[in-house]
């Protein structure tokens, strides 16, 4: 059994894609904005989990700019269609859209970036 779970994981790991994507948060709004994340809504964790978000990382830059980083056995537009199912995303979105440079939902301005090195 024990065998047959370590396989299972292996698995699941190498199928893991690494997916990287920024969009840019109102430079007189990050203070704000990061305290947020330091209280994300129990429900909306649940709902990332749920629908394929997994060690996911936000990095910010001064001016703005975020970088963020998720490994998911599927696709960005995948895992933002789930999420977009979810209603506590809608919520969530909407009410991060306050600091985004865009005024626009933050999932809606998620721009991916292509990876082209990794080392193990």
């Amino acid at each position: 059994m024990v065998g047959r779970r370590s396989d299972r994981l292996k698995n699941e790991i190498i199928a893991m894609k690494r997916v990287g994507f920024q969009f840019k948060v109102r430079p007189d709004r990050l203070s704000e904005y990061k305290e947020h994340h330091k209280n994300v809504w129990p429900e909306m964790l649940e709902a990332l989990h749920e629908t394929g978000w997994h060690n996911y990382t936000l990095f910010m830059r001064a001016d703005g700019l975020i970088f963020g980083y998720f490994e998911t056995n599927e696709s960005l537009q995948a895992v933002q269609s789930r999420m977009a199912d979810k209603d506590v995303n809608t919520r969530w979105q909407e009410f991060m859209s306050q600091f985004m440079d865009s005024n626009a939902r933050p999932d809606e301005t998620f721009i991916e970036l292509e990876e082209y090195f990794h080392l193990e």
